[in-house]
């Protein structure tokens, strides 16, 4: 009889970190032991604190080891699972408030979600689909199948008020609905799960962890528009995803759920994977559609919008991993239920990626309009080495820059846009105050250009002008009127650009010349660069009531820029220095400083 299950997390992140030798240690250790028929190892998913893995928990006991390592399993094997005695000093040490947490729900980082999308994530065998089924799993395809009729469903998921979470926020049920309303002999069914946003990983957790959540909601959506076919596209460089995903297909076709006549209703449907090579315009609808066609993916004028002629010229839906993770719960608990969490018009929950100068890094699922403070401070642990939060940056290389002034704006999309950001697909980047707000608007607008498919004049031209006039700023050869250009040539892109994700390439720049122009201002009239990071706008300075002579700094200068004599006061000429930092790295005595 199994008495304990130990859950090992096995996504992307506990993969990197070692979570194979974990897991093979746990087996070694259980089978010496004489375990195997009491203890069940579990490979999961994502269990969301990707920052101290790998991940290990243990039920009943709710027991959370963080960092764990091959060789400290055997001591958690013979302790806790033989003895009852949990291994404090491995367990997650929830450092902010003195405090040992033995299970997830007594730190902030878990106690503050709520968990709609990610349900089922570092909970069941992501390539077990009787654990899925036993965690309600395929009960709200039964439901819709055997209680409902097409426009039922899409009823109910228009009342939940749910709205797409892959970025602008379109009414989820309203785009069933318009997809269903034409006559066609076929029909399309996509998931968008290419996320190229930098910084983004909430789509790849979702399918290496619940992959099954999406295709019972994918088959729902056909029931409800009248498809008997689906397409999920997925990129490449996600490999434990897609394996997971054709795992999950092929046993769901064992099981009757994909295929012919699923639950004897008549009904068929089956999903098709589509390998995407990376490209950022193929999260775009239309790029993404063209793309599964075997074409270049480039976006299509609009409209025809898909609804109407979409996948191959047929009536098309396309949503994204998140959104279509929430759709068998809100069929299976109500439309009421649904708008009970989140706000008023951003009903639900958000699943947000947080990154950057944080110190959880990993996956959360907030309701909507939890305030960026709280997801910041309480749930992320605040900005480590005791340095200022300055800023957070939603929605990727589309969205913009939130200063820390507006840090209690709850997060919900029309406050974002309101703001001058948007929701994305839910990357979270914190910046601290060692960041340069023109350098971050540079680097988003840097990857924005080298992803532009090209058709369109505004934003293959527009943002490399936008690109040359912020490189012209941080490298010191910028002027005032530089910034009317940037606003004026942002404002023409939003508007003249063919696509979405060209229509928000500006906004990196935009939100920071709003909220940090003084920053831009400074790299202008001061040729200086505050945070340090600007490479021709720093000097890097020996001080002379700190420098010993020890001739360190000089013997580790790849130009010669250093001199001085044994014992006395170096000097650094400017003219010969590459600002490569080398010096102040070997300098023991602080004594050399960059300004």
């Amino acid at each position: 009889m199994i008495r304990s299950h130990v859950l090992v997390c096995g996504g992307t992140g506990c993969t990197a970190s070692g979570c194979k030798n974990v897991i093979a240690a746990f087996e070694t250790a259980i089978k010496d032991n004489n375990l195997e028929n009491e203890i069940k190892l579990v490979t999961t998913g994502c269990h969301g604190l990707c920052s101290i893995g790998p991940i290990v928990v243990i039920y009943p006991d709710a027991v959370f080891y963080a960092k764990v390592t091959p060789n400290d399993v055997g001591e958690i094997v013979r302790e806790h699972l033989m003895k009852g005695r949990p291994v404090k000093r491995f367990v997650y040490d929830e450092a902010l408030h003195g405090k040992t947490a033995l299970s997830l729900n007594d730190t902030p980082f878990y106690r503050n979600q709520t968990r709609i999308a990610l349900k089922n994530c570092g909970i069941i065998d992501p390539e077990d689909i009787e654990e899925y089924i036993t965690a309600d799993g395929y009960q709200a395809l039964g439901k819709v199948l055997t209680e409902m009729k097409p426009e039922e469903v899409i009823d109910v998921i228009k009342d939940s008020g749910l709205r797409g979470r892959g970025g602008a926020g379109f009414s989820t049920g309203r785009k069933w609905e318009l997809a269903a309303t034409p006559v066609s002999d076929k029909k399309y069914v996509c998931c968008n799960a290419d996320e190229g946003d930098p910084g983004a990983f909430m789509d790849r957790a979702v399918l290496e962890s619940d992959p099954h959540s999406v295709i019972e909601a994918m088959i729902i959506a056909g029931y409800a528009i009248g498809s008997d076919e689906g397409y999920i596209y997925v990129r490449a460089e996600y490999p434990i995803a897609v394996n997971r995903l054709e795992i999950a297909i092929s046993q769901a076709r064992k099981m009757g759920f994909l295929g012919k006549d699923i639950f004897g209703s008549g009904f068929n449907f089956d999903i098709t994977i589509r390998l995407g090579a990376g490209a950022f315009v193929c999260g775009e609808e239309t790029a993404l559609m063209t793309s599964i066609e075997g074409k270049r993916g480039e976006p299509r004028s609009r409209p025809p919008y898909p609804a109407n002629k979409g996948l191959f010229g047929q009536p098309t839906i396309l949503n994204n991993v998140e959104t279509y993770a929430n759709i068998a719960q809100i069929i299976l608990n109500g439309a009421d239920w649904f708008k009970s969490i989140g706000t008023e018009k951003s009903n639900g929950t958000k699943v947000f990626a947080l990154g950057g100068k944080i110190t959880n890094t990993g996956l959360v699922e907030i309701p909507m309009g939890t305030t960026l403070r709280k997801i910041v401070e309480e749930i992320g642990g605040g900005v480590p080495n005791g340095k200022k939060f300055k800023a957070a940056q939603t929605g990727g290389p589309s969205g913009g820059c939130i200063p820390a002034s507006l840090a209690d704006t709850p997060i919900d999309y029309d406050n974002l846009i309101a703001i001058g950001s948007m929701m994305g697909s839910g990357g979270l980047i914190v910046m601290d105050e060692d960041t340069c707000m023109v350098d971050i608007a540079k680097f988003f607008l840097d990857f924005t250009v080298d992803e532009s498919c090209g058709k369109c004049v505004p934003c293959r031209i527009g943002t490399k002008r936008m690109y040359e006039l912020l490189e012209k700023i941080t490298s010191g050869n910028g002027e005032m009127e530089d910034l009317d250009k940037l606003e004026a040539l942002g404002n023409h892109i939003k508007n003249a650009s063919l696509c979405g994700l060209g229509q928000t390439a500006p906004n990196p720049v935009l939100s920071t010349i709003r909220y940090f122009r003084n920053e831009y201002e400074e790299h202008i009239k001061d040729k200086k660069c505050s945070a340090g990071v600007c490479k021709n706008l720093l000097k890097y300075i020996i001080l002379e009531d700190k420098c010993v002579g020890c001739t360190a700094c000089a013997k580790v200068c790849p130009t010669g820029a250093i001199s001085g004599e044994v014992k006395k006061t170096h000097v650094i000429d400017q003219t010969k220095c590459i600002k490569c930092g080398a010096c102040q790295q070997k300098c023991r005595f602080d004594a050399i400083i960059k300004k």
